[in-house]
């Protein structure tokens, strides 16, 4: 499988609503907002293959030391194929020694970031005001 990784892709909204809604994630019910979040992202990162989008992760960042990754999806049949793990390594790899990497991750989710050097930090406990429900 050729995989292209991208920092500079522009996904469509017919793709990027597509790929959400395949992975029941409630942010595709706001296509307008969500669209604009991730124009507004420090970084997107897209995976292709074929020309169709399969995965995509953003990043927000201060640009200098702190940088945070709220979305990283992955279409349901190429999961468990090494794509999460790419598109992950190009957004730590534009954030190379930044002060703090922070994300949060839900579920089994938990066990792929610590793969790839995620920990809790100290007495650290992540909290919110979330307007969704699918957490």
């Amino acid at each position: 499988m050729d995989i292209e990784i991208s920092l500079t892709d522009s996904p469509e909204q017919s793709e990027v609503i597509s790929l959400y809604r395949a992975n029941e994630w409630s942010a595709a019910d706001k296509p307008e907002q969500l669209m604009a979040a991730l124009a507004g992202s420090h970084s997107l990162v897209t995976a292709r293959v074929n020309g169709v989008l399969i995965g995509l992760g953003n990043a927000l960042s201060d640009g200098h030391l702190v940088v945070y990754y709220p979305h990283l999806l992955v279409a349901p049949e190429y999961q468990g194929q090494g794509v999460g793990k790419q598109l992950m390594l190009a957004l730590q790899q534009r954030y190379q020694g930044f002060h703090q990497q922070m994300l949060t991750a839900d579920g089994e989710a938990t066990g792929f970031y610590r793969a790839l050097g995620f920990s809790r930090a100290g007495k650290t406990e992540p909290m919110w005001v979330y307007a969704g429900t699918d957490h």
